[in-house]
């Protein structure tokens, strides 16, 4: 099990998508007694149904949660566009190479803007954002080398200064199916999680998401609780 760092300031500030790669590091930081402040963002995407998600699990974890609302108007994403056409039924392979059309311009760069702003108020010492660069979509603001940039701006930039608050990405190097098998010993209900690029009354199980969330819990040798509650009312 990954660990996050030790340090006598256990606040951080959660990025909470609402979708299980978010949902089990919230719950990897209660687990190590984190006070966790989660942040979750309505910036015009195509449906609310993730921010829906992402409230409930924030009150399962009982920690506060709050919503920060802006808006894109030169849009450049197709999660930004209600009537673009979303890429569905993809091979894994055509994932890895290019960056798809549901990338939205600069948006982990806006995300840990607003977080590092409310850690420096709130005097947090981390930011953790569920980022994968494995099985993702090919998002380059999920690498690696972005989080390390973003730190050097945040020391160069607050008035916090160097090292005072770091982002932490702990599911970075981890497949979708390490995440969901750790995410199982952790408890996460993901039952509560939305992972679908459409806003329906269930998953689409065809968009990139979709067929990521099912890949990994395929090879995770789990059931996604989120589809048997779907066939129930199928």
């Amino acid at each position: 099990m990954p660990v996050l760092p030790i340090s006598r300031n256990k606040k951080a500030i959660v990025l909470l998508s609402g979708g299980l790669d978010s949902a089990t590091v919230l719950y990897l930081a209660r687990q190590e007694g984190f006070f966790c402040h989660c942040l979750s963002f309505a910036y015009g995407q195509r449906h609310r149904k993730e921010l829906e998600y992402a409230q409930r699990l924030a009150r399962e974890a009982h920690a506060p949660w709050e919503e920060v609302s802006f808006t894109l108007p030169w849009k450049g994403s197709a999660l930004l566009e209600a009537t673009a056409s979303l890429p569905k039924h993809r091979s894994f392979q055509e994932m890895s190479h290019g960056i798809p059309p549901t990338y939205v311009p600069a948006r982990n760069t806006l995300f840990l803007s607003f977080a590092a702003s409310w850690a420096e108020a709130a005097e947090a010492s981390f930011i953790l954002i569920g980022a994968n660069a494995l099985d993702y979509s090919g998002y380059p603001d999920c690498r690696p080398e972005f989080f390390s940039s973003f730190n050097q701006m945040i020391g160069k930039g607050t008035k916090a200064g160097e090292k005072a608050i770091e982002v932490i990405a702990p599911l970075v190097h981890k497949t979708k199916a390490e995440i969901i098998q750790l995410g199982v010993t952790l408890r996460v209900p993901y039952e509560l999680t939305w992972s679908c690029y459409e806003g329906g009354e269930f998953p689409c199980g065809s968009c990139d998401s979709c067929l990521l969330r099912a890949k990994g819990f395929r090879e995770a040798g789990f059931e996604d609780p989120l589809c048997k509650l779907g066939s129930r009312h199928g």
